[in-house]
């Protein structure tokens, strides 16, 4: 079998919800995201992943994304790893796109980067990183991390530049599966917040 790639977002947080930029602050989770990692975590422990016993489990070491994984159910599981660490956002930490824009017009991150902070060369690498660590054994894998991260490596599971990330969205405690079509690779399913509804 080849290895899938499971994407856990950390859950809602009052900066995620105000939509500034939460690189290497550490935010904690709202009562809403509590809630909500604990419904992910009910999903994963139902069919069709019944736990997903053998898979292997890492996380962001910052708050939101090991509360988020501890909520779920998989903390004892799950090994910290800077490399699922959100982008250093350096002087645009904490603003917002419509604050961002007010001086820079046009301003994307994905084409355009941020001042002091990490270039896109150096998100690409490290979700380069989490890419080849995924598929380097015969098993499936989980992370618990951040929107912008986990986009990052959406495009670079498919093989794609970075900028390709602007296109796929990622809600908090949503949940998506990267996998395999035809040898190829691909998405089995993106920002799925099926548990999240009722």
């Amino acid at each position: 079998m080849a290895p899938r790639m499971l994407l856990a977002r950390h859950g809602q947080t009052a900066w995620s919800l105000s939509g500034k930029h939460t690189g290497r602050t550490d935010v904690p989770l709202l009562d809403e995201g509590r809630q909500g990692a604990k419904l992910l975590g009910e999903r994963l422990h139902r069919p069709p992943y019944d736990g997903v016993p053998d898979v292997e489990v890492r996380t962001s070491p910052l708050v939101r994304a090991r509360e988020t994984c501890e909520l779920a159910g998989f903390g004892e599981r799950a090994q910290p790893w800077d490399t699922l660490m959100e982008w250093h956002y350096g002087a645009y930490e904490g603003l917002t796109p419509e604050e961002i824009r007010a001086d820079r017009p046009g301003w994307l991150i994905w084409r355009d980067g941020v001042p002091e902070g990490e270039t896109l060369a150096e998100v690409t690498a490290r979700a380069d990183e989490a890419v080849a660590w995924a598929r380097s054994a015969d098993r499936d894998v989980l992370v618990f991390a951040h929107g912008h991260i986990l986009r990052s490596i959406g495009a670079r599971w498919l093989g794609l530049p970075i900028d390709f990330a602007a296109r796929i969205r990622l809600n908090p405690t949503s949940l998506s599966v990267l996998g395999w079509a035809y040898g190829e690779p691909a998405v089995e399913s993106w920002n799925d917040l099926g548990h999240l509804a009722g």
